[in-house]
């Protein structure tokens, strides 16, 4: 059972959450242009498949390391991959008065939203510099993409309780 909130005593100030950014930097960076001559030669855009991945870990009992991972894969209408750009770029946190339950939404929502404007440059700027227009990414809803994750836990969770033919899992 969870703590019932207290107020704090006269004079004390509320503790306040707080988070903080120590450091930001590329984990990994690569980036590679298989087909540049044939692509340029294409009058039509590439098809391009991206996917995005956020991860977090612990570093101490306050500090934490979220990790945005990006993969663009650029293919023609030959099916000839144009690019592949792969992306892992990280951020290290300090968060305070943050408490267990709101930890995983800010590690996996709000630290993501802090860094990915440098990430979406990163990723602009090296597809730009490989040739080719810079790929501008849309922002990124990681709410949504926390409640996804949620949902595909809970699907897991439930299957995890069934025998894998909708029957449940026999009691131990």
């Amino acid at each position: 059972m969870a703590d019932a909130p207290t107020t704090p005593a006269e004079g004390e100030m509320p503790k306040v959450p707080s988070l903080r950014i120590l450091t930001q930097f590329i984990k990994d960076l690569s980036f590679e242009n298989p087909s540049f001559t044939e692509a340029t030669r294409s009058q039509k855009p590439p098809n391009i498949d991206l996917g995005i991945d956020v991860q977090a870990r612990t570093l101490s009992p306050d500090t934490y390391e979220v990790t945005l991972n990006f993969s663009a894969r650029a293919v023609a209408e030959d099916e000839a991959v144009v690019f592949i750009a792969e992306l892992a770029y990280a951020g290290v946190f300090q968060m305070a008065n943050i408490s267990d339950a709101d930890r995983e939404p800010f590690l996996l929502i709000e630290c993501p939203r802090m860094i990915f404007p440098f990430a979406r440059r990163i990723l602009a700027d090296v597809t730009r510099d490989g040739g080719f227009p810079p790929l501008m990414l849309d922002p990124v809803d990681f709410a949504n993409l926390y409640r996804a994750q949620l949902a595909k836990r809970a699907a897991a969770a439930q299957g995890a309780e069934t025998n894998g033919n909708g029957d449940p899992a026999a009691a131990n």
